[in-house]
């Protein structure tokens, strides 16, 4: 059963080819031409109106990019709240037309299967290092599911294989059909999981998630695991916040996508010492930061600062 709660000019840089016939370009011509190159980069921000678009005004990357308009001394920019989704379509309309946007973007996620993109670096670390993806359990979770319990301690995998159920959801593949793909082509992931654990029979287990495409695709291959294993799984769906609450009161069983020690560290802090974190499923596979198409002719967060 699953339940659900609120919801809450493209500058290409500019390359100049000299032909030589017996002559070579006039410095005059060069300089105007690199002149014409700068003023089209410093376009950019006027183009994108100093917006960079983000998502849920909730999420902990929103955080971390305030954080990198103060380190970076970008008060002229404004960070949109919209959603996922409205960050997509915003990306992809502006892909479409060849046009400069910035959005705050994360690993794992189909859209870089999808497009060329790229991340700005970010030599303050605004955004911190890779993140790691952890599993978080309620207080005695263990005594009350033990087999739950040794199933999500033992739960690893990659953010590739996360992003291939990702992909296939975005193409319009059925969350269930999604996961229940991966879980036939990766047999042997997943007896890694439940190796020697034995079946029960029809105890209620609750898992919490976001409405993000990392967490619809982890809860769904999670409920299906622990469905054949015996449990009638029931999916909750909340906002970040929402999420630690619930966990946290021992109102869900556990949460698949804690993204720590960075994004989530203001909702943790909440929780620990009420929750039990069994370790990361996926190691070093999520990084923060603000994305970029590759056509853009940027390469830092330091070159969204005017001259």
């Amino acid at each position: 059963m699953i339940k659900h709660w609120k919801r809450l000019g493209i500058a290409t840089g500019l390359s100049l080819t000299l032909v030589a016939a017996g002559c070579g370009a006039d410095n005059e011509d060069m300089t105007q031409a690199d002149e014409s190159g700068d003023a089209e980069e410093e376009n950019y921000a006027e183009e994108m109106d100093y917006t960079i678009v983000g998502i849920d005004p909730g999420a902990g990357i929103m955080e971390r990019a305030d954080q990198a308009l103060e380190d970076y001394d970008l008060a002229e920019w404004n960070l949109q709240t919209s959603s996922e989704e409205a960050m997509i379509a915003a990306l992809e309309d502006a892909i479409d037309n060849e046009e400069p946007i910035v959005v705050t973007g994360w690993g794992p996620h189909w859209k870089f299967v999808d497009h060329d993109l790229k991340y700005l670096d970010d030599p303050e670390l605004s955004f911190g290092e890779a993140q790691d993806i952890h599993t978080l359990a309620r207080e005695e979770m263990q005594e009350d599911f033990p087999e739950a319990y040794e199933i999500l301690e033992t739960f690893e995998w990659t953010a590739e294989d996360l992003e291939e159920i990702m992909y296939e959801m975005n193409q319009g593949v059925d969350e269930i059909e999604a996961a229940q793909n991966w879980i036939d082509e990766n047999e042997d992931v997943v007896a890694s999981w439940t190796e020697g654990v034995d079946e029960v029979d029809g105890e209620i287990f609750e898992i919490v998630h976001g409405p993000w495409g990392t967490d619809l695709a982890a809860a769904y291959v999670m409920l299906l695991v622990l469905e054949d294993m015996g449990y009638d799984v029931e999916l909750t769906n909340v906002e970040s916040i929402h999420m630690y609450t619930a966990i946290g009161n021992g109102d869900v069983d556990a949460m698949l996508t804690s993204w720590l020690p960075d994004s989530h560290a203001t909702f943790y802090e909440q929780v620990e010492g009420e929750v039990e974190d069994l370790g990361p499923n996926i190691e070093e596979g999520a990084p923060l930061g603000l994305v970029v198409p590759e056509y853009m002719d940027i390469d830092s967060i330091e070159d969204l600062q005017e001259e």
